[in-house]
């Protein structure tokens, strides 16, 4: 549709020739479908739980930080460097509410699970909603590159920290045989550094300073407040709130000192240290913001913005 449009399918000039029209409108709308799909967006989520939760922890930690991501910068290339001339801000306003409907419902739904890697699987559901807030906010104005940056920070800072929270999982399934949340009572005393790597991962996803995701979220929000569109600031705090219940779902009961039985396997201390180093990664994101943001900028839609959080 776009080459007969326009009889190119080079993004640069998509940029420069990009017009509204039927054909235009129809490819814009199924590469976003596509895309939002292969992403786990809401509502097209419904194959991630059971794909991230399933798959074994080292395909589940890939799956979580690498293949959502990639369909995801796809679609942002695409909407900011190709289809701008002919996007409807209505679009982008559709997409922004599905990424906050996505936000709570996730986190809501993480909130019910007994298995922890459905628990991390529903948790990737709602920090997918955080990446698509972007196309709501990210526009020509003042704060587009605020938006922009904050989502690009957030997809880094969600892939080490999810990755790294599954492969902690993935350590303890080794040791003990199973991922039940109310048989992890005193687990930490068996599997410190998993916990440690599940808790410092944990930070990231929370948004809590000093970290990846407390950058990320700071940019959005600031983003958000500032173009007027209060609600959105809202969830994604609230989001923020309903991280932290879930993953207290599993960490309060693994740092209860109470009596386990011996794990029937002898953990893994590499395993474990794998992941600890990952969550650590994800967590001095926040200590590099400054340079990253700025190289950010080389690629960046709106390279003449300054950023809004000041980081």
């Amino acid at each position: 549709l776009l080459y007969g449009a326009f009889g190119t399918l080079d993004i640069a000039l998509l940029g420069e020739l990009m017009a509204p029209a039927p054909a235009v409108w129809a490819a814009i709308a199924l590469i976003s479908l596509g895309m939002a799909l292969k992403t786990g967006l809401f509502p097209l989520h419904f194959w991630l739980p059971p794909a991230y939760a399933g798959a074994p922890s080292p395909a589940s930690a890939l799956l979580a930080g690498l293949v959502g991501k990639a369909s995801f910068y796809l679609l942002l290339r695409l909407w900011f460097d190709a289809f701008g001339g002919a996007i409807e801000p209505v679009a982008g306003q559709l997409l922004g509410i599905l990424g906050g409907v996505a936000i709570v419902w996730g986190a809501v739904m993480a909130l019910r699970q007994e298995r922890l890697k459905m628990l991390l699987a529903y948790s990737s559901v709602s920090q997918v909603g955080y990446l698509f807030v972007v196309f709501s906010l990210g526009t020509a104005a003042g704060w587009g590159f605020d938006a922009w940056s904050g989502s690009v920070y957030h997809a880094l800072s969600h892939a080490c920290a999810k990755a790294a929270a599954f492969m902690s999982v993935g350590a303890i399934i080794y040791a003990t045989g199973h991922d039940e949340i109310r048989r992890m009572e005193g687990i930490a005393t068996r599997l410190p550094l998993a916990v440690a790597g599940f808790a410092v991962a944990g930070i990231t996803l929370m948004g809590l300073p000093p970290s990846g995701g407390f950058t990320a979220k700071w940019l959005l929000v600031s983003a958000a407040m500032e173009s007027g569109q209060w609600w959105l600031g809202a969830v994604l705090l609230v989001g923020g709130i309903l991280s932290a219940l879930y993953l207290l779902r599993f960490m309060n009961p693994a740092l209860i000192h109470a009596p386990m039985e011996k794990p029937p396997f002898p953990p893994s201390r590499t395993m474990e240290a794998v992941a600890l180093l990952l969550a650590v990664v994800a967590l001095f994101l926040a200590l590099l913001s400054a340079p990253l943001l700025e190289l950010l900028r080389v690629g960046a839609p709106f390279p003449s913005q300054p950023v809004l959080g000041g980081t």
